[in-house]
C-alpha cells in the first residue's frame, strides 16, 4: 500500500512521514501549537519533495494518541477528511504501538502520562496486551518510553516513520477510521450551575 503518508501531532510537534519505495521523506517540527494551520502545508511539501501529488496516495496513517487532547484531535479530523476525499484508507495507530515497532519482544512500553501516572502496554511476541494507566511499574522485560528509565531501549525508529510502516502493513485489510486514543477521560467538564432560562 505504497506510497502512504503519515503523520502526527498528539505532542509539542507537528510530524510527517512519506513512505515510498525504498525511502521514506520525513518532517518533525517542534511546537506547543499552531499543528492545525501547519499540518497540511508540511504535508504538501513533504508530498512535493516526493513528487507525487495527493492523488498519487495508496493511504494515510495517523498517530492517534495518547497525548495532546486538541493535537490528537487536530490529526485524526485531517485523516478522517482527506480520506474521504481521496477515496483512500486512513489507519490510526497508537503512540505506544508506534513506539514497540521494530524492538524485540516481550517489550514494555512505558510513557509518561504526568499527574504522576504513565502509560503502560505490554507487547510479547503473541501479540499487543491492553493500554492502561499506572501509577508506576517496574518492568520485568525490556522496555522503552520516555517513563521506562535509565535502562530504556531506544526507539528502532522516528515515531511518525513508525506510524507510516505499521499503517503501511494494516492498509491492505479494512480497517475502523481513525479515533482518537485516550487513556484519561477530558479535563473538561459540563459546568454544574443549571442553563439560564431563555424567556419567549
Amino acid at each position: 500500500m505504497l506510497p502512504i503518508l503519515a503523520f502526527d501531532t498528539s505532542a509539542a510537534h507537528c510530524a510527517a512521514a512519506l513512505l515510498l519505495q525504498g525511502r521514506v521523506i520525513q518532517r518533525l517540527e517542534p511546537m506547543e501549537k499552531g499543528q492545525a494551520e501547519r499540518l497540511i502545508p508540511l504535508l504538501e511539501e513533504v508530498l512535493a519533495e516526493g513528487g507525487i501529488g495527493w492523488r498519487d496516495l495508496r493511504a494515510l496513517a495517523v498517530g492517534t494518541g495518547p497525548g495532546n487532547f486538541t493535537g490528537v484531535r487536530i490529526a485524526v479530523a485531517a485523516a478522517r477528511g482527506l480520506a474521504l476525499g481521496l477515496g483512500i484508507p486512513a489507519v490510526g495507530v497508537t503512540r505506544l504501538e508506534a513506539l514497540a515497532h521494530g524492538l524485540p519482544r516481550p517489550l514494555v512500553v512505558i510513557e509518561d502520562a504526568r499527574r504522576d501516572q504513565v502509560y503502560v502496554q505490554l507487547f510479547t511476541p503473541a501479540g499487543p496486551g491492553p493500554a492502561h494507566l499506572a501509577d508506576r511499574i517496574v518492568p520485568a522485560c525490556p522496555a522503552t518510553g520516555s517513563a521506562a528509565g535509565p535502562g530504556a531501549l531506544p526507539p528502532a525508529m522516528p515515531l511518525v516513520e513508525a506510524i507510516a510502516r505499521i499503517g503501511a502493513e494494516r492498509a491492505a485489510s479494512p480497517q475502523p477510521r481513525p479515533s482518537p486514543f485516550y487513556l484519561r477521560g477530558a479535563d473538561a467538564v459540563p459546568p454544574a450551575d443549571p442553563p439560564p432560562v431563555i424567556l419567549p
